[in-house]
């Protein structure tokens, strides 16, 4: 999966040009800068939500998961149908429920499944949203400031319980961030993207 000599902008504002990126199959790749860099708009031309100006995206994965910095959960769903939901058109019916345990056990939020999500803090909403990226098995997972607003503490178990996941179950993995520290945790490749996200 690559760019090639890409560029993009909206209106007159360039976000990128002649970029060129190689994401290394059944690798972790980290994006790496502040705000406004470019790198959400990146995401969302993988999973193919924007396109191109110019250059080229080659990919040849067919199925690929979005964790947005969003958590876009469902509000009048439990926790648990909140990832039920992305499940059923991929999954049989009697795995689902082990597959949510799994996950939600990752994050620490199993004695939550049954719990709609008003009832639930901020932090614990992200990890849901982490939890469902997780399950939905995919070629490529795309992941936009996956550990946001998640403590310290917290924060290391779930990275350390996603290395573990994905030594079992290797995908593409591309998550985005600004923070240095879960990039060197996390990653086999960072890339730093500099002002008009030159590299």
């Amino acid at each position: 999966m690559q760019f090639v000599n890409a560029c993009k902008a909206y209106e007159d504002k360039i976000i990128f040009k002649d970029l060129n990126l190689n994401f290394e199959k059944n690798k972790i790749t980290t994006l790496l800068a502040p705000s406004g860099y470019g790198k959400t708009t990146l995401l969302n031309i993988i999973a193919g939500l924007e396109f191109l100006d110019s250059g080229s995206f080659i990919m040849e994965a067919q199925s690929i998961s979005y964790m947005f910095q969003e958590d876009r959960l469902l509000p009048w769903l439990t926790v648990y149908e909140n990832i039920a939901f992305v499940l059923k058109s991929s999954t049989f019916k009697c795995e689902i429920e082990n597959i949510i345990d799994k996950y939600l056990d990752l994050v620490n939020l199993k004695e939550y499944k049954d719990y709609t999500l008003d009832k639930l803090s901020g932090g614990m909403k992200r990890r849901v949203a982490l939890a469902r990226a997780f399950a939905y098995k995919s070629e490529v997972l795309i992941m936009d400031e996956p550990f946001k607003g998640i403590d310290l503490t917290l924060k290391k178990e779930i990275i350390l319980g996603f290395l573990k996941l994905w030594e079992k179950d290797k995908r593409t993995v591309i998550v985005v961030t600004h923070d240095i520290n879960e990039a060197r945790i996390l990653a086999h490749n960072i890339y730093f993207l500099e002002e008009y996200n030159k590299l």
